[in-house]
């Protein structure tokens, strides 16, 4: 639970959640580009990546003179299999919800 506690509190943040989109979608980038079209100096970048990696859900690697950014998987995995077991919750109070609903419709009045 602490691992998700830790993987929530760094995804909680604007910034942070951005760069895991970004990353995503574009897959390694090198820090520079993701600085670009954010506002922010490279040490606040910095910061927001230091807690992306210290919650499992970036890499870095280097490269040259760069560092080379990507998600993951396994830090992504555990927010999939949390959000999944919910989804089964939910599921099955919605299933019980609908045959209390049923059964309150086939009273009679």
């Amino acid at each position: 639970m602490n691992t998700l506690l830790t993987t929530f509190s760094a995804l909680s943040d604007a910034t942070r959640l951005s760069i895991v989109e970004q990353l995503m979608q574009d897959g390694e980038l090198p820090a520079g580009d993701l600085i670009e079209g954010r506002g922010m100096s490279g040490a606040a970048i910095s910061r927001h990546l230091k807690v992306l990696r210290e919650a499992g859900l970036v890499q870095q690697r280097v490269k040259g003179t760069q560092r080379m950014y990507s998600i993951r998987a396994d830090g992504l995995r555990a927010i999939a299999d949390w959000t999944i077991s919910k989804r089964q919750f939910w599921e099955g109070s919605l299933d019980r919800l609908g045959e209390i609903i049923e059964r309150e419709n086939s009273w009679p009045t």
